[in-house]
């Protein structure tokens, strides 16, 4: 007689998974139909189970070697800021671990950093020690290319308040180390008001390309409706918008979008859309030349009468 498992209604390891009836196959196969879930590497838990800082928690102390302190991105993935690549959906990575006494683990299912840790860079989550917020931002702005630097930055500053003070004083700390240059670079303008790394990703972009800042999150009133903007210049009245793949792929999607920026262009704006293919190569030249004639056209004689901020209904959240 086959007898079902018992549901991982808490995570479970693969060997504390078997001893609940969840042979390999087993797991393989409810993880395959969307039973099961992986968490971290050789962590389980049933899919209908909610995510959140205990339950990630939870699966940490399961693969956490002692004297380790969680760190990187997983310390950011606890911390509620997930910034793994897209292929972590389909592979989780190891947790990311620092030891406390500058030795390097080598435990299964966790990656080993070397990193002096002061007291006060270290908290416990649920039981499990993590770096804060503001060592975890610092410490990926360092060691993350320079737009997904910019975007852990940004969602940091949104989730946890971090301000570009914060990390100006902890740069202090990081003299001579490698990113560093980076991170003080990027601190003054850490934001929270982006609500996506996309949005981080385009700002970046634009100052990089010698563009003024764009102000994030303007909200415009219109006799169609009003309408909040991902970035914009509000006083030369030109927009930047994002185009992902989540928000304005289906058909509904792409007509609201077509409504929503044909209002805008009849009150006078000049909408300039980014999408996936946008970020880099002849896709990021084409709108960066786009961006940069319509300052020019506004901020140019013909122009003046929009720099000097005509345009009603125009506010910043």
């Amino acid at each position: 007689m086959d007898v079902r498992p018992t549901p991982l209604t808490e995570p479970a390891t693969t060997e504390q998974a078997a001893a609940l009836g969840w042979t390999k196959r087993r797991l393989q196969r409810a993880r395959e139909d969307g039973r099961v879930r992986r968490v971290l590497r050789g962590v389980y838990v049933d899919a209908d189970v909610p995510d959140g800082t205990a339950l990630r928690a939870a699966a940490a102390r399961l693969v956490m070697p002692t004297r380790m302190v969680v760190c990187d991105r997983s310390a950011a993935w606890m911390h509620g800021v997930d910034h793994w690549e897209p292929s972590a959906l389909d592979v989780p990575p190891h947790l990311e671990v620092v030891a406390r006494d500058g030795t390097r683990t080598r435990l299964t299912g966790t990656r080993g950093a070397l990193r002096s840790l002061a007291a006060d860079d270290v908290m416990e989550l649920d039981g499990v020690p993590v770096t804060t917020p503001l060592r975890t931002a610092a410490d990926l702005a360092c060691l993350r290319g320079r737009l997904g630097a910019a975007a852990v930055l940004d969602q940091f500053a949104r989730r946890h308040g971090i301000t570009p003070e914060d990390l100006r004083a902890i740069t202090a700390r990081f003299a001579g180390r490698r990113g560093v240059t980076q991170l003080r670079e990027l601190a003054p303008s850490a934001c929270g008001l982006l609500e996506s790394p996309a949005e981080s990703w385009v700002r970046r972009l634009v100052v990089d390309h010698q563009l003024p800042m764009p102000t994030p999150q303007v909200v415009v009133l219109l006799p169609e409706g009003q309408f909040r903007l991902d970035l914009a210049y509000p006083r030369l009245r030109i927009a930047i918008e994002y185009d992902g793949e989540e928000h304005h792929s289906s058909p509904e999607d792409r007509e609201r979008d077509r409504l929503r920026r044909e209002a805008l262009r009849r009150a006078g704006w000049v909408v300039v859309v980014v999408r996936k293919d946008g970020l880099s190569g002849p896709g990021l030249d084409t709108w960066v030349r786009q961006l940069r004639a319509a300052v020019a056209e506004r901020v140019g004689p013909a122009g003046r009468r929009y720099a000097r901020g005509e345009g009603a209904g125009v506010h910043r959240r």
